[in-house]
């Protein structure tokens, strides 16, 4: 069966519904045993230093994970994508594009037709991506369950970071996937809700730091939401196929993530926000407009290479936590 990997979520069900193994290369890159190695094995063949780390991941990750075919999201995600498809053409690996629509302006139908041709590209029909849902769509369900359980404080922030974001391939296991959910599902159900301390919500692109949410929890706060994680596990559950993507906010402007944000900060009742930005990502000039348009204490934060969290931003992180204390007292 061809694996196919990925730059960033896409219409998963089509690449199924093609008899094909989904791979996202980002969770290849970050849970990788040495994840450095990988970016710094990157620089090796001449990526440069001051290239995201995700990237350099990305790379690497096609060059390990036995890839026989690579998705690059060229318009909706990181402008790197197009040059890193010419690296993979030019190593002779096949490779398919896919573009969410920037404009608001008939993006049920741009995004539609693109469905439609990069469902030909991958070798299925856009028809038999919606009929796969079918079988994902109980999984999606799940997820939602569990990002409830989340903000009731019977799921920690790290776990709901976890299942999310692997929600993305579904482990490359669709049916293992749902089993493995359904047992951590009643596990977590058991749990005595713990809804003390400080209500986080993490914002921005899923975090390069290793140990970030232990910090976070280990200082008595909780982070009951993930924004990106949640929009990689399409939270909508429209029954139109097509226009859950249109409502998927990570590939598209801004505007739409703030509205989500500021939703979801009403619901969770969140006393602060940590926004995480990725050096060299151009996500990091979103944060101007994010602080302008949300009303709530936000501390940001960036990150360069995988790693444990420095101490500079420790201690960062822990001042914005006291003074989110004070303010609460």
């Amino acid at each position: 069966m061809s694996r196919v990997g990925f730059t960033t979520t896409i219409p998963v069900e089509i690449i199924l519904a093609a008899g094909k193994t989904p791979v996202d290369l980002n969770n290849v890159f970050i849970t990788d045993q040495d994840p450095m190695r990988m970016a710094e094995s990157a620089e090796d063949e001449g990526l440069p230093r001051n290239l995201c780390a995700w990237i350099k991941g990305i790379y690497a990750a096609v060059k390990q994970a036995d890839i026989d075919e690579v998705i690059a999201v060229t318009q909706g995600d990181c402008s790197n994508s197009h040059a890193l498809a010419e690296l993979f053409i030019n190593d002779g690996i096949k490779v398919h594009s896919f573009s969410y629509p920037f404009e608001k302006e008939h993006r049920y139908e741009t995004l539609k037709s693109e469905m439609e041709r990069f469902a030909k590209s991958i070798g299925t029909t856009l028809q038999k991506g919606i009929e796969y849902s079918a079988k994902t769509d109980s999984v999606r369900g799940k997820l939602r369950r569990l990002d409830t359980l989340t903000t009731e404080g019977r799921v920690t922030g790290f776990e709901n970071h976890l299942w999310l974001v692997t929600s993305t391939d579904f482990n490359t296991d669709l049916k293992k996937y749902e089993k493995e959910l359904d047992a951590f599902l009643k596990e977590a159900e058991k749990r005595v809700p713990d809804t003390n301390g400080l209500k986080i919500g993490f914002i921005g692109v899923p975090t390069i730091f290793s140990d970030i949410y232990q910090f976070i929890e280990s200082k008595g706060a909780k982070v009951i939401f993930n924004e990106i994680q949640r929009q990689f596990a399409i939270p909508s559950d429209d029954p139109d196929y097509v226009k859950r993507y249109a409502e998927y906010t990570y590939p598209y402007d801004v505007f739409g993530r703030v509205a989500d944000i500021r939703e979801q900060k009403d619901i969770r009742k969140l006393d602060g926000i940590i926004h995480y930005v990725q050096s060299f990502c151009y996500r990091q000039m979103q944060d101007i407009i994010i602080r302008k348009e949300i009303d709530c204490p936000m501390l940001t934060i960036e990150g360069d290479a995988p790693s444990g969290i420095d101490a500079r931003t420790k201690i960062r992180i822990e001042s914005f936590l006291e003074m989110l204390e004070a303010k609460k007292k």
